[in-house]
């Protein structure tokens, strides 16, 4: 199969699944226990009130007709008004998805160089007592879930030693950059203001190593074993006995083919962080849009919480469009 067919079947299968999570994500809202008009205008709201705001928002109308309506205002970026900030749930999104994008890229780039460099590492001195300290360290990193890390994190860091900072995004002393992106460290790069990067790269450490650190324990020893198994291969002997250098055999030869699983765990943990940044925003009142979400679901913010899931979704839908990409590049046997 072509590289273009192959990604438009992937794009169009993209599409299935995306109409399929927008009638799941509907379905639960419009299930969940209590009156939506209550929960949107309060307990002391008037009856009438009430019966004002189904009538504006089609909630009398039968359940298709329901979701048609929503449907076709989600497709325009229109996802209600938030209960929390009595905004529009899109213009509270484009506040929020910058800071927590911009954590997930941050913890994407340890997960990368970290996974696969150990991974490489453990590979070229299989047996030895690196390998051997990785390999159980890794263990301890895939069994202890990111939120456990981030306390862990905070009560060596903040207390024990405290040389970084606790909360937040930026800290209160320091004027944030000028909005250009969003992404304060790309902003302040900008602007030339590197007292504002400095500091918001400190806030960053601590929950995007937290995020990181089990895809680069189950990165590493992915690595590691696909490493292996492909330098039992002839084409590697054959390389080794022409007298080519070992490293440049593992970089150039063997990790190429070695990846693709390897990209494909980090491509998904990458998405999965979106959910996983839920509490360790909460453990760091980091002001993103996870932290944002979990406010909604605790305040039974409907409008919000469909926006915030259908975006984690498209996101998880793009990540992996990407990884089929990147992993057909890399071997083009998997295009079949």
């Amino acid at each position: 199969m072509s590289g273009a067919k192959y990604i438009v079947r992937r794009l169009l299968w993209s599409l299935v699944v995306l109409f399929g999570l927008s009638i799941l994500i509907f379905c639960i809202a419009r299930i969940i226990p209590g009156d939506t008009a209550t929960m949107a205008l309060g307990s002391t709201a008037t009856e009438e009130a009430k019966e004002l705001y189904r009538e504006t928002h089609h909630l009398n109308d039968p359940f298709i007709k329901q979701y048609a309506y929503w449907i076709t205002d989600a497709l325009q970026g229109n996802f209600g008004e938030s209960t929390q900030t009595k905004q529009p749930v899109v213009e509270d999104i484009k506040t929020f998805l910058p800071a927590t994008l911009e954590l997930i890229l941050f913890a994407a780039i340890l997960e990368i160089v970290g996974g696969i460099g150990l991974g490489v590492a453990c590979a070229r001195r299989a047996g030895g007592v690196l390998d051997n300290s990785i390999r159980v360290v890794s263990y301890l990193g895939i069994a202890t879930p990111s939120y456990v890390w981030a306390i862990f994190f905070m009560l060596i860091f903040c207390y024990w030693v405290p040389v970084l900072p606790t909360i937040g995004r930026i800290s209160a002393s320091v004027a944030a950059p000028a909005s250009i992106t969003g992404f304060y460290l790309i902003d302040s790069l900008l602007t030339g203001n590197f007292t504002a990067f400095w500091d918001v790269l400190k806030h960053l450490v601590m929950p995007g190593t937290a995020l990181a650190l089990t895809g680069i324990a189950q990165s590493a020893r992915i690595t590691r074993s696909s490493m292996l198994d492909n330098m039992s291969k002839d084409f590697v002997g054959a390389e080794i006995s022409s007298g080519i250098p070992m490293r440049k055999v593992m970089w150039q030869y063997v990790l190429r083919p070695s990846a693709a699983p390897s990209v494909s765990i980090i491509a998904l943990d990458i998405a999965a962080m979106l959910g996983n940044a839920f509490v360790v925003e909460q453990v760091f009142s980091y002001p993103g849009v996870s932290k944002y979400c979990l406010n909604a679901i605790l305040n039974k913010d409907l409008n919000a919480i469909v926006g915030v899931v259908m975006v984690i979704g498209v996101s998880f839908l793009v990540v992996n469009i990407l990884v089929d990409i990147i992993s057909a590049f890399l071997d083009p046997r998997n295009r079949l």
